[in-house]
């Protein structure tokens, strides 16, 4: 028992262990992401402060995910033409830069919700071009062998911050307001910076590229590539069905908190906390399973879509924290599996367009989920809104069991 133990723990942390790239990237993000999640949290509070209207969060989201949709595939293409490390360096001080925007427009005083969409659009354009990147540098800094581990340890992280981001955040947004979050945010962004700056460029995987390509015709090359690989269809039509009907929840929590269970921010922050922790505890979950696994992808997306059919009717806060967290722990192993799937099976000349194709399944249409789940809402509560992710979620299941015969 005791050896069996020491060896998950052996897989679980393989990539930190063998890598100092990678650990200079880890380490950046532990301070960089815990603030991003503050602010998530507190650009939501701060729409509803401003509108207090369902419809006006769902355009929020709306304005985070368009540049998914208009950019995503091209910016797979850019990040298989460029230095990813430099791109990466390039989208984080961007981000930087509107993070610390928003403190000004927030600590001003300033009632202008269109300034706070037209920030979030900013935000956004800079998350798309900053994905494709950063998902094929992780490849470069672990190899092929450490990738699945790398990318379910980059998730654990990202919801670690998920737990603790938010937790803060609601604290201080009832406390000193969201101004002092996008504040701390800006901040953080000064280790993921000094991490990728130190990096050995040496030390990175080099990637097998025979020629530079072109907009059009890489994204020409990509739907070629998906045209003739079943399970790459059937994990990304999954994602993108799931993800644009049942991951709203940027726009669903604010509103389960402050008119379901007619709560302030404090409980926001603690039912996205709760999410948070079963998400970082479904990352580690993956982590120690050390590969790809389409049986898990199955299991995370089916305990996903079951999840919030039993949310539907909740009125507490405490079985909603606690059917929160089961829906994170199920939506990392869905998430982190069909991301690693995907990135080993793509040769290296089409991997930063792979990784954009997924993102953009995953987000691309997020905007039409958004205001589906803000309408959802205003129609019949976020009860509707969890029933119908619930259901379409469960039928993606089975289509995706359906192509388990082309499965890797």
């Amino acid at each position: 028992m005791t050896a069996a133990l020491l060896a998950i723990n052996a897989r679980t942390f393989a990539s930190l262990r063998k890598h100092r790239n990678y650990r200079l990237f880890f380490s950046g993000q532990i301070v960089s992401l815990a603030g991003t999640w503050m602010q998530n949290v507190a650009l939501a509070w701060y729409v509803v402060e401003l509108t207090n209207s369902a419809v006006a969060v769902g355009f929020l989201a709306f304005c985070r995910f368009v540049p998914f949709t208009i950019f995503g595939l091209y910016a797979g293409v850019l990040a298989d033409r460029l230095d990813n490390r430099r791109l990466v360096i390039a989208t984080q001080a961007w981000q930087m830069a509107v993070s610390a925007a928003l403190a000004v427009l927030a600590l001003s005083g300033a009632e202008a919700v269109w300034a706070v969409y037209a920030l979030a659009l900013a935000g956004g354009i800079g998350l798309v071009f900053d994905g494709p990147g950063r998902h094929a540098l992780t490849y470069q800094m672990v190899g092929r062998e450490e990738l699945p581990n790398a990318i379910a340890l980059n998730s654990s992280l990202f919801n670690a911050a998920r737990v603790v981001g938010p937790a803060i955040a609601g604290g201080l947004i009832a406390t000193a307001g969201v101004g002092v979050c996008f504040a701390i945010n800006t901040v953080s962004f000064v280790g993921v910076l000094v991490g990728l700056l130190m990096m050995r460029p040496e030390e990175l995987v080099p990637l097998v590229r025979t020629s530079r390509p072109t907009f059009l015709g890489g994204v020409r090359e990509l739907f070629a590539y998906v045209r003739r690989t079943p399970a790459v269809r059937a994990v990304l039509a999954t994602v993108a069905v799931v993800s644009t009907v049942g991951f709203n929840f940027h726009v669903i929590l604010p509103l389960l908190a402050s008119q379901t269970l007619d709560a302030g921010p404090e409980v926001f922050g603690f039912l996205s906390a709760a999410f948070g922790g079963g998400a970082l505890t479904g990352a580690l979950l993956a982590a120690s399973l050390g590969r790809a696994s389409w049986k898990a992808l199955m299991a995370g997306t089916a305990g996903f879509s079951v999840a919030l059919l039993l949310l539907a009717p909740v009125s507490s806060a405490p079985p909603a924290a606690v059917l929160l967290f089961v829906t994170g722990v199920a939506f990392t192993l869905w998430t982190a599996n069909s991301n690693s799937i995907l990135q080993l099976t793509a040769p290296d000349h089409l991997r930063g367009r792979v990784v954009s194709l997924f993102l953009f399944a995953f987000a691309g249409l997020a905007p039409v989920g958004g205001l589906l789940a803000g309408w959802l809402v205003e129609v019949g509560g976020t009860e509707l809104a969890f029933l119908v992710s619930g259901v379409v979620g469960l039928l993606m299941t089975a289509y995706a069991l359906a192509q388990r015969p082309f499965a890797p």
